[in-house]
């Protein structure tokens, strides 16, 4: 698979923290940044899946996240 190069800005704070962090885990901040997109990318597409749907959710009375593992549970 081919790799692209994205140039990211960081905060001197926020640069520190990922440096102290690569340097913790022994992984590289290309590394840490790449999880961190792919982290928050499946957030979106999660919460984007959930607006949709819930809609649907509703009119079955799936109300609260209670209603749903009461029923998958």
């Amino acid at each position: 698979m081919k790799s692209s190069v994205v140039t990211v800005r960081l905060d001197p704070d926020l640069e520190r923290d990922l440096d102290a962090l690569a340097a913790a885990t022994g992984q590289s901040r290309s590394a840490l940044v790449r999880d961190a997109v792919r982290r928050r990318v499946a957030v979106m597409r999660f919460e984007e899946t959930r607006r949709q749907i819930l809609p649907f959710a509703e009119a079955q009375g799936y109300l609260t996240d209670e209603d749903v593992f009461r029923d998958v549970s």
